[in-house]
């Protein structure tokens, strides 16, 4: 708003890997996400394993990067992560956890809301049935239900942007740019469809959701009428 079911990586985030990525996660343990760490390249390079020389490296790369900024204090350096790099260690948290523990599933409660009307446009759209169809195994009914939920619940779904899912790539048509999503299988009171994590979102309390047939004659639901949805990841 790739092919097959998997997450396409998205490579305009910066990947530090190897020990840039453990100068991150030193910094995240020392509490540098919300109090700067005062640290040498030295002592960072102790911590690591690594010399000095490349510690300071390391930390070069990542400060160009704007995943950690610097500033001196006496002989050491005020060390501090920027919100992208606490958002990078979470994807990478994300990875092992589902190594270890299998793939994601949450569920939420929310009530069923009228949306702006633009669904039924955008899921017409070819650009969109095709990927749809060959993606999902479907060409969905043209229209989102949109589910109102509460800030707890928001936040929950919001983590579905870490989850592995099937990637609708955004296009090009009639002189006017498509934007990009990702859908995650669920569940709507029992009934298989999709979330739909748009790229460019309008809404900030309401989650949509897409299926073969149409969710509010399905489900036989209105506006304001409550609906259980639970999500899992591919």
């Amino acid at each position: 708003m790739g092919p097959s079911t998997s997450a396409r990586v998205d490579t305009a985030r910066p990947r530090p890997k190897g020990e840039a990525l453990a100068v991150l996660k030193l910094l995240a343990i020392l509490g540098g996400d919300h109090t700067a760490v005062v640290l040498t390249s030295r002592e960072v390079g102790v911590r690591i394993g690594v010399s000095q020389q490349a510690a300071d490296r390391y930390l070069l790369a990542l400060e160009a990067k704007g995943l950690v900024t610097r500033s001196l204090a006496q002989r050491r350096q005020r060390l501090l992560l920027t919100p992208a790099a606490m958002q990078l260690l979470r994807t990478e948290y994300h990875g092992y956890r589902r190594i270890f523990e299998g793939p994601a599933k949450l569920s939420l409660k929310g009530k069923v809301a009228s949306g702006l009307g633009e669904g039924r446009y955008y899921l017409s759209q070819p650009g969109y049935v095709i990927q749809f169809t060959e993606r999902l195994g479907y060409s969905p009914y043209p229209g989102t239900l949109n589910v109102r939920v509460g800030p707890e619940a928001l936040r929950r779904a919001s983590l579905v942007s870490e989850w592995t899912g099937v990637r609708i790539d955004g296009f090009h048509a009639s002189g006017r740019t498509f934007g990009g999503a990702m859908c995650f299988a669920a569940r709507m009171n029992g009934h298989p469809c999709h979330l739909i994590h748009p790229d460019r979102s309008h809404y900030k309390d309401v989650i949509e959701f897409i299926a073969r047939d149409c969710l509010r004659t399905a489900l036989h639901v209105k506006d304001n009428d409550l609906v259980e949805v639970a999500i899992e990841e591919s």
